[in-house]
C-alpha cells in the first residue's frame, strides 16, 4: 500500500530550482534509501516528504491527504524525522526519549504506564538500557545518535525519515545505526526513508534506491535494478565494479575515478618540465 506520494513537487531557492517535478511513491514497511551526488537534491526532497520544506509546486499525500494540510499535531504522530546534526541536550537519554510521546499527550497530560512501555521499548532497541540515566551531552556520538534515534521511535511513526544518519560517525558506529533501522523494519514495520552517502550501505541496507541527479528522480528501484555501471558513470561520474556477494545476495560495489591518473602519468611530467 502507497503511504507517501509525491506528484509533480519542485523546490526553489533564490531563484534557483532545486527540485523539478518530481513524482514519487513510497510503500509501507519498505527502506528507500535517497543517493545521489552532492547539491543533486537528496536532503531537500527529504525534507519536502517530510513536510519540513513545503514545495514551491506539487503536492505530498499522505494515505491521500494532503500532507501540508494536516495539523502538525497528527503529521507528528505519523512522521519521525532524524536531522543531519543535533546539538548536545542537558538531559537523561531516558528524558530524551520521553519526549517522543508529546505529540500522542494532551497540553497537561502526564506520560502514563503505556508510554512508559513505550519509552522502555524503544530505549531497548537501540540498546540504551545501561545508559538511559546517563546525560545526553555526555555520551560520544555514535551513543547520541541511538539516543536520537529512541525518542523518534518513541513516536510510534508510519513513516521514519533519516538524513544522513551516519555522517560524522566512524566506521562501528555507522553499521549500529544501519542494523536499528533494518529491525526497525521486521520489529515495528516502519517505512524507513533515509539520505545516504555510503552507495555500499544503500545497497546493503535498502528494499529499493532512489536516485537523484540535477533535482530530478534520475531511477528507483531495487539495488541490483537500479545499480550498474551505466548509472555510476552517469550519476557520479566513476567507474564502478559491481558484483554479487556469494554468501548474502547483496551487491558490493568498488568505485574509481574515470580519469586514469597513471595513463596520464607523462602529461604531469611534460607540465613540471615546461615550469
Amino acid at each position: 500500500m502507497t503511504v507517501l506520494q509525491a506528484t509533480s513537487i519542485s523546490q526553489s531557492y533564490s531563484n534557483k530550482q532545486v527540485l523539478k517535478k518530481i513524482d514519487l511513491k513510497l510503500n509501507e514497511g519498505r527502506i528507500y534509501s535517497i543517493i545521489g551526488p552532492n547539491g543533486s537534491g537528496k536532503s531537500t526532497l527529504l525534507h519536502a516528504l517530510s513536510r519540513q520544506v513545503k514545495p514551491t509546486k506539487g503536492d505530498v499525500y499522505w494515505k491521500e491527504k494532503n500532507l501540508y494540510q494536516l495539523s502538525p499535531k497528527k503529521v507528528a504522530q505519523e512522521l519521525a524525522l532524524l536531522a543531519q546534526v543535533n546539538d548536545p541536550m542537558d538531559l537523561t537519554v531516558e528524558q530524551l526519549v520521553s519526549y517522543g510521546r508529546t505529540p500522542h499527550k494532551s497540553l497537561l497530560q502526564r506520560l502514563d504506564e503505556k508510554d512508559q512501555e513505550i519509552i522502555d521499548e524503544a530505549i531497548d532497541l537501540t540498546k540504551l538500557n545501561a545508559l538511559r540515566k546517563r546525560n545526553v551531552s555526555n555520551l560520544s556520538g555514535g551513543e547520541r545518535q541511538r539516543a536520537w534515534i529512541a525518542l523518534c521511535l518513541a513516536q510510534q511513526p508510519k513513516v521514519f525519515f533519516l538524513d544522513e544518519p551516519t555522517t560524522y560517525l566512524d566506521i562501528s558506529h555507522q553499521l549500529d545505526v544501519l542494523e536499528i533501522v533494518s529491525r526497525l523494519k521486521k520489529t515495528m514495520d516502519v517505512t524507513v526513508v533515509m539520505v545516504l552517502h555510503d552507495l555500499n550501505h544503500a545497497a546493503s541496507y535498502s528494499d529499493e534506491v532512489i536516485v537523484v541527479k540535477e533535482g530530478r528522480i534520475y531511477g528507483q528501484g531495487t539495488p541490483k535494478e537500479i545499480m550498474n555501471q551505466k548509472m555510476f558513470k552517469e550519476v557520479f561520474h566513476v567507474q564502478s565494479d559491481i558484483y554479487e556477494d556469494e554468501r548474502d545476495g547483496i551487491l558490493r560495489i568498488v568505485m574509481k575515478p574515470l580519469i586514469n591518473f597513471n595513463d596520464n602519468q607523462s602529461f604531469f611530467k611534460e607540465r613540471r618540465a615546461s615550469v
